[in-house]
This record gives C-alpha cells, structure tokens and sequence, in this order.
C-alpha cells in the first residue's frame, strides 16, 4: 500500500472541500477502498474520514417516507423496522448481500460507490479502462460469464455489483449530496450512474468534492415486496441476475441486478402483457426491458436465466399458480 496523509471531518461541507485535490478520497467503511488501495488499483494521496459526520440517522420525511443518512450501516438498515415492514425489498436486498461482518462495517453511501467486480478491474497484469483508461479490455476477448449484457460498450462490459442499489432503483430513490460551495442536489438512481460510453472510468455523475450525505425513500409502495438472487454459491457471492419486484395485482415494478453497469430499470416494460401467466409475462418483459441486450458467448445464458427467475417471483406472488 502506498504512502498517503489522513485528516478526519467535522462537518459534510468540510469533507467536502478536503477532498477538492487530486488524489483526495473520501473513507467511511472501507470495505472496497482499502481492499483496492491493498491491490495498487486504488492510489489515493490524501483520506477524508467520515466517521465523524452526523449522518448516521434514519428519519421519516415529512411526506410519509424515510430519510437514511449515509452512514447507516447496511445491518443497520436492513434491521430498521420500518424498513423490514414498509420496504420488504429492501431489507432483503441488503441480507442478500456480502457478509455479516462487511454488512457491519459498509455504509448506505458507500454501499452505492463500490467499484466493479470485473475480474479484469482487479488484475493490474492486464488492460482495463476502467482501471487505467485507454489500457483496452480484456473482458472482451476473455472471461465474461459474470458481467454484464446491456447498457455497455466496446470499451467496458463491468456489471454493478449492488444488491441494495437494485431495490433502491425499484423503490424510486433519490440520492442526496452536498458540494464543495455548499449547494445540494437530489439524484435519481439513473441520474447518478454513468453508463460506461467511451469513458468507463468515470461511473458517477458526481462532481469534485461532491459527498453522498443520505438516501431518501419515497412513502411506501403498497405490495409484495420480493428480491431474488440468483449466484454461483448460496451466499457472500455476487449476483450473475437478480430481481426486486413490487408485485400490487396488475401493478408491478421490477429492477434488475448483475446485468447491467448500473441497476437496470425500465418502466414501460412493468405494464406489458399482465393478464397472461407468469412464464409468457416474464418472458414479455425480459424481452421488452432487455431490447438491444449485447450478451457475450459466455454470458448469453443471463437472459433466460432472467426469464426463469422473474416467473418464479411472479408463480411466488400468485400462489405458485402458474
């Protein structure tokens, strides 16, 4: 690990500006950042400690919603009765994810800036634009099996690797950030993901210096809540697909995990074919919600994977009546 100095802030403002010079990097949990910084993929010169900051609260909002400060731990939220009763997909988003030991020490904000999985970002032997941009990607002609089908490019295939991003995107979240000067800006989760493009290396749209401060949640949707995951070993995997569904009669949303750069979310796929079986809806929405798919040879297998999962979560919420 390389040399780097270490100042611990006293208010979000503050964090933000001691993070305005090239080579600053915020740390909170640590969970991601000290293990990339281990591997050399990470190289900061200067770390700004949140642990301080006041921002480890869950509120309700004044309009019936939740406000999660982010420095909720992932148990933490999970645990929070309100969100295991009124955000079922949430919670269980979460326990699908990780360890308990990481969900112990992640936080909500850096939950949702975790870098890619991509094993290709973690061996610095061979070319990754995302970790060195213009180095090339060797994904590409190599192992793709777990990356991602749609919403890349020719210069990245990395899939984000969230659980709780996922049910986030279903629940309508927003993503609250203050700047350097002071100013705060609401993010949509599709706001604040960049699709890789030309420039894979960049994957928020968040700005210098600018610090995720919370999450707020929306009041809750009325309905079944249901995450599944689908992965290699039964648990402390990442998902090759997963679903978070919001199931209430003919109203459904749906998201979709491990298939995309960033949680995959399209709403005029959820209204489509609702009064056939589940096996034709699913399929009718896999196909509406993945148009333009871009599936490699090894990973061609995630889109009737998807159709299989989401039947089963549609049989789930039907009584298992197919």
């Amino acid at each position: 690990m390389r040399a780097f100095t270490y100042e611990r802030a006293r208010t979000p403002q503050a964090a933000s500006h001691a993070t305005l010079p090239a080579g600053a990097k915020f740390i909170a949990g640590g969970t991601n950042l000290l293990d990339l910084m281990k591997l050399d993929i990470e190289r900061p010169t200067h770390l700004v400690d949140l642990g301080d900051l006041n921002l480890r609260a869950i509120t309700g909002t004044r309009d019936g919603g939740l406000h999660v400060g982010a420095l909720v731990t992932n148990t933490e939220l999970a645990s929070h009765p309100r969100v295991k009763t009124e955000y079922g997909v949430l919670s269980r988003a979460i326990l699908a994810g990780a360890s308990g030991q990481i969900r112990n020490k992640a936080t909500t904000g850096g939950n949702l800036l975790q870098r890619a999985r991509c094993p290709y970002f973690y061996d610095t032997n061979l070319p990754c634009n995302k970790r060195e941009p213009g180095s090339g990607c060797a994904a590409l002609t190599g192992l793709s099996r777990p990356l991602a089908v749609i919403g890349t490019s020719d210069a990245c295939i990395a899939q984000h690797p969230s659980d709780m991003a996922v049910a986030l995107r279903v629940l309508d979240a927003t993503v609250n950030t203050v700047r350097p000067d002071g100013r705060e800006r609401a993010l949509t989760l599709d706001g604040l993901y960049r699709l890789p493009g030309d420039t894979p290396h960049l994957e928020t749209t968040l700005e210098p210096g600018e610090l995720i401060t919370g999450v707020t949640l929306p009041p809750p949707v009325a309905g079944t809540h249901v995450y599944r995951k689908v992965r290699d070993r039964a648990s402390y995997a990442f998902a090759l697909v997963s679903v978070a569904a919001i199931l209430n009669g003919k109203a459904a949303r749906f998201a979709f995990g491990g298939v995309a750069p960033r949680p995959w979310r399209v709403e005029e796929a959820e209204g489509v074919s609702v009064d056939t079986a589940p096996g034709r809806r699913a399929s009718a929405v896999i196909d509406r919600a993945f148009e333009g798919a871009r599936p490699t040879a090894q990973n061609a297998f995630k889109l009737p994977l998807l159709r299989g999962t989401l039947t089963a979560v549609l049989e789930s919420a039907h009584g298992g009546q197919a």
